[in-house]
């Protein structure tokens, strides 16, 4: 399955789960929702996915992790906060650039309408 196709698939499953919650719940509870709606729908997903910093030649454990990794092609980045700032679309590029993968999504539940917490950021490898 192609990347822009999974990506359909996790904007659809973001607005399910946030009509069926609406904002104001705690990150978790929208990670584990999304990551059921992602399943149910026959997607491969991975959570908490640990994220070793490669630099020069050792890996290193930094504590860095995936929220959702989907299909071992794009990654998740769940947020509850009062808006997306840039601190937040570097860690997901970050994250894109670490794991070789080239799409990405901050998602921000704690929004009044969804499509207002979402962005799609690729990486040009």
């Amino acid at each position: 399955m192609r990347e822009n196709t999974i990506g359909s698939l996790i904007v659809n499953a973001a607005y399910e789960v946030h009509k069926s919650l609406g904002p104001g719940l705690l990150e978790s509870a929208y990670h584990r929702c999304l990551e059921y709606e992602l399943k149910e729908i026959g997607l491969e997903v991975s959570s908490e996915v640990q994220l070793p910093l490669k630099y020069k030649s050792i890996e290193i454990d930094c504590g860095y992790r995936l929220d959702l990794w989907v299909e071992k092609k794009v990654i998740i980045e769940v947020k509850t906060v009062e808006s997306i700032n840039n601190i937040h679309i570097a860690q997901v590029i970050t994250y894109l650039k670490m794991s070789n993968c080239r799409l990405g999504y901050l998602l921000n539940f704690n929004s009044s309408k969804i499509k207002y917490g979402i962005k799609r950021l690729v990486n040009n490898l």
